[in-house]
């Protein structure tokens, strides 16, 4: 499989096709992701902006097969409960049958990716609801640096936090002090298949209110009729 060297050019591409084009990608290979790309990936991450300039991320790189494996196990674990509600959900709908085919094959296969990211935050967060958004507002601006760098290299990536639901079982398994908190995981590799391509999503104006919930006053400008 590809090095970093070949694959560079990738963060060329223009940002606002990595974001149009952007998706989770689940189905990963078995082939090796060198360090350089591991590396370039956080390098890029890092540059996102956290509170107050705190900069208190963390990032478990795991390659041990012991380590994916526990990582593996706590996903499985968490998957086996949700997905009874997510297919009741999910019944009728092939877009969202299709989304949990792929979870399930991530379940299944999710010590093979050849990387695993686990993004920490140091501090174990807040009791208040503004605290906890405060603490991890710091860190997914660089989850999704992480994001967007791999797609624009061609490499398949997807946040999860089922791994998480334990927050002391996965501190166990990384060997976590009890100031890190993980916050995200995010398992890397080389797509099974094209990986990324265009994404469906609802319409911005429907989605999106001016000064007051439910007044979605853009509607209707892009020359569809506005419901009355």
């Amino acid at each position: 499989m590809p090095e970093f060297a070949e694959v560079a050019d990738g963060l060329q591409m223009p940002l606002a096709e990595a974001m149009r084009t952007q998706r989770a990608v689940r189905r990963l290979r078995v082939d090796p992701v060198d360090d350089e790309t591991v590396l370039e990936l956080l390098r890029l991450a890092v540059k996102a902006p956290t509170g107050s300039n705190a900069q208190g991320w963390e990032f478990m790189v795991v390659r041990s097969p012991d380590v994916k494996h526990q990582l593996a196990r706590l996903n499985r674990q968490a998957w086996s409960l949700y997905r009874r509600f997510a297919r009741s959900r999910a019944r009728g709908d092939l877009g969202q049958a299709r989304i949990l085919a792929a979870v399930q094959w991530q379940a299944d296969h999710f010590e093979d990716a050849p990387v695993i990211i686990v993004a920490c935050l140091q501090g174990r967060g807040f009791p208040s609801n503004m605290g906890r958004t405060s603490h991890y507002g710091s860190i997914f601006p660089a989850v999704q640096n992480l994001l967007l760098a791999a797609r624009a290299l061609g490499l398949g990536a997807a946040l999860t936090t089922l791994p998480l639901w334990s927050r002391t079982l996965a501190r166990r398994t990384l060997g976590l002090p009890s100031n890190v908190t993980p916050c995200a995981v995010i398992p890397l590799g080389w797509p099974v298949g094209g990986g990324y391509g265009p994404t469906s999503r609802r319409p911005v104006e429907e989605v999106t209110h001016l000064d007051r919930y439910g007044n979605r006053a853009f509607l209707g400008l892009d020359g569809r009729v506005e419901p009355s």
